[in-house]
């Protein structure tokens, strides 16, 4: 995570005075919020990792370019436990690195977890009242969820998109064969870009019934790439206001409010050219039905049946979610699943040997055969297991409570470090190794990543796990199968391996371009 460095900052100010006020600000919410604290509750807190600051806490910890948050906590549960304490300036943050301990706050307690933080770049780029995604938890909220749930994103709803998410992936392998073909069957292809475009394209036509061989679509495509680029680095820059509230004066200070505004309203743009396009495509086949995303929730408004008081706000909300939510973390995920098969090639093999028992070698794999498709499945588990996309959960409790003995006050931080928990030696042998037969044995052959086991969670667990978990994994397995179905692949590199260095942030993404060398089978 790229947090500015906190003295660098002080530094810059050329009054000893402006320096004087910051410290004693801090210093004085630093009391007030350890008296009311302690006066809350005679029950034990979780101790406090060693190395805290005065004033700053933990945060020089966190200001590495070399080693991502998730990995820090990590090393320090590895020391301190599976549940601890760090301050980030005015902040008490409960790290829980046991899955024990997650699910009893998630089976227990669920609905006291239910609310999330909301830094400053979650409130300033996202339009938190109205979205599924960052609303607090409360009738809005709840409402929406059941929308989302049952109208939205339900398994007969997504039967009848899957026509448009069908041609979007056959249109990307078309593209992709043909380029095989100008080259004699074989070609270089940046993959990882290809994954976003494809994804991008995926939700771009279930949102709003975009063709990605529409001119405009390409044109949108480009737009949205690079403000989502723009907002995931500004994601990463460190808040002043996030660690003592009264200092969001210096975030404007610095430019970050206004960099953030500024993406905010580029995101805003590009969901409004969307809910546009949905309008008159809708237009035009008036009568037709509801046959995209933007096509259920104009039906919701126009009978009323939306929930908030600007519902216009909520439409654009829902597209950024969707589309936010969707293609970033599936192109992620898709990378690394193709990195790691790339170092393990007797991993595809004996996929394709699953491949020609259950659909052979003169069709296409179709969705219906995934079921049948276990070691493929093993394959996206595995792959989530080690990358999964969201690492730190970050929950904000309603209500007083204990987790594990300990307590924890009404309206305090817990960050539930998933990358530590699914890689618990205690639960996977050889945590760091790339196995996927581990989920065909061992008693694991049941596990899966809709929340329900709590050692494997990278959608999320609880009320607020993703909602779109369905979707994504329909598209990840079918993009798969087709790819070791079709293809020979290897990585442009001289030793024919993937480069799997990770990026620093909050997100497990791999920090190198995906050169791969794609020869067609057929």
């Amino acid at each position: 995570m790229e947090f500015m460095n906190i003295f660098e900052l002080i530094s810059s100010f050329n009054s000893y005075y402006c320096i004087l006020v910051l410290m004693i600000i801090i210093i004085i919410t630093n009391l007030l919020v350890k008296t009311n604290s302690l006066s809350s509750s005679k029950a034990k807190k979780a101790p406090e990792a060693p190395g805290a600051w005065p004033i700053i806490g933990h945060l020089r910890l966190f200001m590495s370019k070399t080693e991502s948050p998730y990995v820090t906590l990590g090393a320090m549960a590895d020391k301190y436990g599976p549940a601890f304490n760090v301050r980030f300036g005015c902040h008490e943050i409960l790290v829980l690195s046991s899955w024990e301990m997650i699910k009893e706050c998630f089976t227990t307690n669920d609905a006291l977890f239910s609310n999330r933080p909301d830094p400053l770049n979650i409130r300033q780029m996202f339009n938190c009242d109205e979205s599924l995604g960052f609303a607090p938890y409360g009738p809005f909220w709840k409402e929406m969820r059941k929308i989302a749930a049952q109208q939205l994103l339900s398994n007969q709803q997504l039967r009848l998109w899957k026509d448009l998410k069908y041609q979007e992936i056959y249109t990307s392998f078309n593209d992709l064969n043909e380029l095989c073909n100008k080259n004699g069957g074989t070609a270089q292809v940046r993959m990882d870009y290809w994954f976003a475009f494809m994804t991008y394209n995926i939700f771009a036509a279930v949102v709003a019934g975009y063709q990605s061989k529409e001119p405009k679509s390409a044109v949108v495509g480009e737009q949205y790439k690079k403000a989502m680029e723009d907002l995931l680095h500004l994601t990463t820059v460190f808040a002043f206001s996030d660690v003592v509230p009264c200092l969001k004066w210096v975030d404007r200070l610095r430019g970050l409010v206004r960099k953030m505004n500024c993406c905010r309203e580029e995101l805003n743009s590009i969901a409004e050219g969307f809910i546009e396009e949905g309008r008159r495509k809708r237009r035009l086949r008036e009568g037709d039905g509801d046959q995209n995303f933007i096509d259920v929730l104009l039906t919701f408004k126009e009978k009323s049946q939306l929930p908030g008081q600007d519902h216009d706000a909520v439409i654009q909300s829902m597209v950024l979610d969707m589309l936010s939510g969707g293609s970033d973390t599936t192109y992620i995920t898709l990378t690394w699943i193709l990195a790691l098969l790339l170092n393990n090639p007797h991993d595809v093999e004996r996929a394709r040997e699953e491949l020609d028992a259950h659909v052979g070698k003169n069709r296409q794999v179709e969705e219906s055969d995934i079921p049948n498709l276990l070691y493929i499945q093993a394959i996206i588990k595995e792959s989530m297991r080690l990358y999964p996309t969201a690492t730190l959960l970050p929950r904000m409790t309603m209500e007083a409570c204990e987790v594990g003995g300990f307590h924890v006050p009404a309206g305090g931080y817990l960050y539930l470090n998933i990358w530590k928990i699914q890689r618990d030696p205690k639960v996977w042998e050889n945590p760091s190794e790339y196995r996927p037969e581990r989920f065909l044995t061992d008693g694991k052959e049941d596990m899966d990543v809709k929340g329900q086991n709590y050692e494997l969670i990278p959608f999320g667990v609880g009320r607020r796990m993703c909602p779109g978990v369905t979707s994504a994994l329909q598209v990840l397995h079918l993009v798969v199968a087709r790819l070791i179905q079709g293809f020979d692949m290897k990585a442009a590199t001289p030793d024919g391996k993937a480069d799997l260095t990770e990026g620093v942030g909050m997100v497990t993404f791999n920090k190198n371009p995906l050169e791969v060398i794609m020869t067609r089978r057929f």
